[in-house]
């Protein structure tokens, strides 16, 4: 058995039709200057060169879907009442995503924790995520905005891949992960690749040290309540921010959604779409009450949950995999690392001021 692989270049689309054989494959694929992850197609082709300006999370996580279906049938016995049918939508197919960046392979890592590891958890989510082979492509260079080593990622970082490969000058190292991930690499086409893997990984490594760590002050992203809960830091942090929660839709790690029922007469089904902690009707009442009334409180509750309420949960395990989207494509550039960053530095000094000045 091959314990590392090597694919050609040459044999890359040979290596995906096979892969199409059996199983739904998702790759990266460009349209004008959109990359986003859709099925495998003639006529497309897969761009691998730059990521991916949608995470591939819709795969497993729909940005739409169907729960159920229901229909209301009258009882012969007692026309005046009803029984309620339920049909499950709970077919899953074999599916395997291939050249997820490690951050978009990691952010399925977070979800886990929440719909699948759970104590009750999401048959749906769980479904798909069981029947899912990801194939994550180490990052040959970082992106604009990125800083994924500072929240304990990495440009080739391997949690959340079944395979992560490295590209070279002529191929692919193939670095299995999982028994689903050493499952792919049975393919004819995949050579024994011991002796290009210290390329790779010294590829790797060089790529890990030109990222940014925008924690320079401190080291690490760690929040004091007392900084964290100030609004004046918030007001004035996101005084340009437009609330139009493009940041939540980009991010790997963002999992809100709501259930909505569509109904027709005698028929409907329940629905779940992506939903977002950035718009006001997020946490709007019945009442007309909102507990977030204002950005600066949503950023904040966003802000929250991935650096502090989410590792207060989690062992420490922050929900943000520094991807840099949020940063990249917001129209107002609000760039989420110098929020926290300037957080992180406040906290710092209202400790060391705590402390008589000791660090």
């Amino acid at each position: 058995m091959i314990e590392i692989g090597f694919l050609k270049k040459e044999n890359l689309q040979a290596f995906l039709k096979e892969l199409a054989a059996k199983y739904t494959v998702y790759a990266p694929f460009a349209e004008e200057d959109i990359v986003s992850f859709k099925p495998l197609a003639e006529g497309r082709d897969i761009c691998l060169d730059r990521p991916a300006n949608l995470s591939p999370k819709s795969v497993i996580f729909p940005q739409y879907e169907t729960l159920f279906k229901y229909s209301f049938l009258k009882k012969e016995d007692s026309p005046d009442k009803v029984d309620i049918k339920l049909e499950e939508q709970m077919d899953f197919k074999d599916t395997v995503i291939f050249g997820a960046r490690p951050c978009d392979a990691k952010g399925f890592t977070v979800y886990d924790r929440v719909y699948k590891d759970s104590d009750i958890p999401d048959p749906y989510y769980t479904g798909r995520r069981e029947k899912t082979v990801i194939i994550g492509l180490a990052c040959p260079a970082p992106s604009p905005g990125c800083f994924c080593v500072s929240v304990g990622g990495g440009p080739a970082d391997k949690e959340g891949s079944d395979i992560l490969i490295t590209e070279l000058p002529s191929g692919y190292v193939f670095e299995p992960v999982t028994e689903k991930g050493k499952a792919l690499m049975q393919s004819s086409l995949i050579e024994d690749g011991k002796a290009s893997l210290q390329e790779a990984q010294k590829k790797q490594e060089e790529t890990k040290n030109k990222v940014k760590n925008p924690f320079t002050k401190t080291g690490k992203p760690e929040i004091s309540q007392k900084i964290f809960n100030e609004d004046e830091f918030w007001e004035q942090a996101l005084s340009k921010c437009v609330s139009c929660a493009a940041c939540t839709f980009l991010c790997p790690t963002c999992y809100c959604f709501n259930i909505t029922d569509e109904s027709r007469l005698k028929e409907g089904e329940r629905i779940r779409s992506w939903d977002a902690c950035m718009f006001f009707h997020f946490t709007l009442e019945a009442s007309g009450h909102n507990p977030r009334p204002t950005k600066f409180h949503r950023f904040k509750n966003r802000v929250g949950h991935k650096f502090v309420y989410y590792p207060e949960k989690y062992n420490g395990v922050i929900a943000c995999c520094g991807c840099g989207r949020c940063i990249r494509y917001c129209p107002v550039s609000v760039d989420i690392s110098k929020v926290v960053d300037d957080l992180c530095e406040q906290s710092a000094e209202t400790n060391l001021t705590s402390n008589g000045g000791k660090a």
